[in-house]
């Protein structure tokens, strides 16, 4: 049992290599790499003891299932003497020592299948199959002592494998005894340790009421679909005058409107670049996240991502977060133009319940069925040596409902954590009926209230930084969650972007189908400005990464996160605006292109899916993984492709046909005179609002105008 005091000694050799001599690392090194197999070593001191010295009893009576594990390891231990197969396999799918600790590597995966595919029958009645667990080193733990966030990294797994009848409290106990009589060694259970929660068998545990409602739920609707499909293809020859129930409910009338390609107009109202600007977003939101989920994976090099960290591409990375302000200005400008517009057509008037009840309709649905997929469906459509226990199934079962009443960015507990843009979105789409009221009836002056209200709230960001002393610095020790919750999730901290996006809309709504002359100058002093703040606010914290550099002050912290709040969403403006008016250039040709349109109405379905197809990937992989940008690179195309087959099969059958039966709520077609509020941005949204989670995605009403109307 060497190998175990080797495994001790090389999660100590990870902090306190820095403080020995060189020879003398050299020297443990070599000791360490003499080290072998841990399952080999397990099978060796097996072997050679018998039954009164393993008492998993401890000094109680033995009860059913002590007694149980005691025969099935009698059946073990003996069937290793006679190298049995299955036996074999037993040892065989353990993990060992992780190489590579030295760089990050905290994992040793084994192999996960063996182990689970271990199924024999010894006699009547008497079958052993292999249970897969992980046993946990914690140095902190070890050393009695509080090592902060480095504890994460000296937490070691690798993975065991033993009789199924043993609980993980006989396994700890059985390893401690080891320990003690072998090494005479008494390590405390919280620094070395096996837990239920990381053990699995190929049993699958019955599926539960909830978990049988979600099934029967997903088969219904798309029964639905499909009985609705067939009418679609073999009854309606005419796609233009389908009955309302049959294009609500139709794959093909949805998969049809989903695809038009609506080729770009003169028309002023229409502001194609949206779509662009929202899809780039989209990409930069998943392509964020597949990092950030990566970061703490089962890497082969973990530690190469404080490097990395250092490199100008990782500015693209961690302040992702701008995708956040990006869509938040989005909805604030689609909404005021759109509502204002349409307030002028009815001479002010805003049914502003309706106008939540269509919200809601358009949200809430495809919400709810994420969380329960999430919850339920997660270890049924895959499996692997990560997924037990995975990290969404907890905070869902406890704290669901707040993420349906829109306040989990005010929990902290939080069910589908990238839904917190949901509730912050939604809290400030609750308070816009006033804001609208307060511009229609007061103009300009109100205008001018909103824009101290933008100065408070960048006032109260910068104080809520200086006062507590925060830093958003992911990589520096100064970082903290708290800095999170109140800087990051809080709604009064994201809502400069939004007020900036709906004063613009306010903006192009008086000057609807003005066209502006602009000299070269102003155009090209315009970009440069644009261009400068977007490159600002991803770059300007680059040189304080660098070793040779002091780390920031709060102060510049502070002026950074506040100013750039403002910044970028103001040159979100010249850019919608230049587009609009016909000085964008290459960039409106990028951004208007009519290419985008499908992807900007699928985007809330990729949104809500992103991370399931992300997280069910990553921990279901048998392997370790590599940090790099190309491995990175090629994880996200993969699990891009699949997020699009899932968001359009869910838009089928759960998006697309509940929102078309919010169309049932709405009153019927207006006179001909009335002019059709799709002449309106309304066909620039093309019913998504994308959002970002540092980042994340949203969906906007796509008859918005409509529903305000009412």
């Amino acid at each position: 049992m060497d190998n175990i005091a080797g495994f001790i000694f090389l999660c100590g050799l990870v902090l306190v290599s820095a403080t020995q001599p060189q020879d003398e690392i050299l020297n443990n090194f070599q000791q360490v790499t003499k080290l072998s197999h841990l399952g080999l070593e397990f099978a060796d001191f097996f072997q050679n003891v018998t039954l009164s010295d393993i008492s998993l009893a401890d000094s109680r009576a033995p009860n059913e299932e002590d007694l149980l594990c005691l025969r099935d390891l009698t059946l073990f231990s003996n069937a290793l003497k006679e190298r049995k197969l299955w036996a074999l396999k037993m040892i065989d799918a353990w993990g060992s020592i992780p190489s590579g600790i030295l760089t990050g590597n905290r994992h040793n995966l084994g192999n996960y299948d063996e182990c689970l595919n271990i199924n024999k029958d010894i006699s009547q009645g008497v079958t052993i199959r292999g249970k897969y667990c992980f046993l946990q080193t914690s140095l902190s733990a070890m050393l009695g002592s509080d090592i902060g966030a480095l504890g994460v990294v000296t937490r070691i797994k690798t993975a065991t494998c033993f009789p199924a009848s043993c609980s993980a409290a006989h396994m700890n106990l059985f390893v401690s005894q080891v320990l003690q009589k072998v090494l005479n060694l008494d390590i405390p259970s919280t620094a070395m340790g096996i837990s239920d929660a990381s053990c699995q068998t190929s049993a699958s545990e019955p599926w539960d009421g909830l978990t049988i409602f979600t099934v029967v739920l997903l088969s219904l609707m798309g029964a639905i679909v499909a009985v609705f499909t067939v009418y679609d293809y073999f009854f309606c020859k005419n796609h233009n005058e389908l009955p309302a129930i049959v294009k609500a409910f139709s794959a093909r009338a949805n998969s049809r409107a989903l695809f038009r390609i609506v080729e770009n107009t003169s028309n002023p109202n229409v502001i194609s670049c949206l779509n662009g600007i929202r899809c780039m977003s989209l990409f930069w939101v998943v392509f964020s996240h597949e990092y950030t989920g990566r970061f703490f994976a089962a890497n082969l090099n973990l530690f190469n991502v404080l490097p990395w960290s250092k490199l100008p591409f990782a500015s693209f990375i961690l302040h992702g977060f701008f995708s956040v302000d990006s869509f938040f200005f989005l909805g604030g400008l689609l909404l005021a133009l759109i509502a204002l517009r349409t307030m002028d057509r009815t001479k002010g008037k805003l049914n502003v319940p309706l106008m939540y009840l269509h919200r809601l309709i358009r949200i809430v649905p495809i919400l709810a069925v994420a969380i329960l997929v999430y919850t339920k469906l997660m270890t049924v459509v895959a499996n692997g040596p990560l997924l037990q226990g995975f990290s969404g199934e907890t905070a869902c079962e406890t704290g669901w409902y707040w993420t349906l009443l829109f306040v989990n960015n005010y929990t902290n507990v939080k069910c589908l954590g990238h839904t917190w843009y949901l509730s912050v979105d939604m809290q400030l789409f609750i308070i816009s009926p006033v804001l609208l009221i307060a511009l229609y009836k007061w103009g300009k002056k109100a205008a001018a209230g909103i824009f101290v209200l933008i100065v408070l709230l960048s006032g109260c960001l910068f104080a809520t930084m200086m006062v507590n002393n925060y830093s958003m610095m992911f990589f520096q020790n100064s970082f903290s969650i708290d800095a999170m919750s109140n800087m990051y999730f809080a709604t009064h901290t994201h809502a400069t972007p939004w007020l900036i996006g709906f004063l613009f809309g306010y903006f192009l709504h008086l000057n609807k189908g003005k066209k502006f002359q602009l000299s070269w100058i102003s155009v090209w002093s315009g970009w440069i400005l644009c261009l400068a703040m977007i490159f600002t606010s991803i770059f300007a914290l680059y040189p304080s990464t660098q070793s040779n550099t002091p780390p920031l002050t709060t102060l510049e912290e502070s002026f950074y996160y506040t100013l750039t709040r403002v910044g970028w969403p103001l040159a979100l403006c010249w850019v919608v605006f230049a587009c609009m008016q016909g000085y964008g250039g290459m960039a409106n040709s990028f951004l208007s292109s009519p290419l985008w349109q499908p992807l900007s109405r699928l985007s809330y379905s990729i949104y809500m899916w992103h991370l399931f197809i992300q997280e069910m990937n990553a921990k279901s992989s048998r392997t370790n993984s590599y940090f790099s940008d190309y491995q990175l690179m090629l994880q996200f195309w993969s699990d891009i492709g699949i997020t699009l087959v899932v968001a359009y099969l869910l838009y089928l059958i759960i998006e697309a046909p509940i929102g078309g039966l919010d169309n049932f709520l709405r009153p019927q077609k207006k006179p001909a005179g009335v002019q059709k509020t799709s002449s309106y941005p309304i066909q620039i949204v093309s019913d998504q609002k994308v959002h970002g989670d540092g980042p994340s995605k949203l969906k906007e009403t796509e008859t918005i105008a409509q529903t305000i109307s009412e």
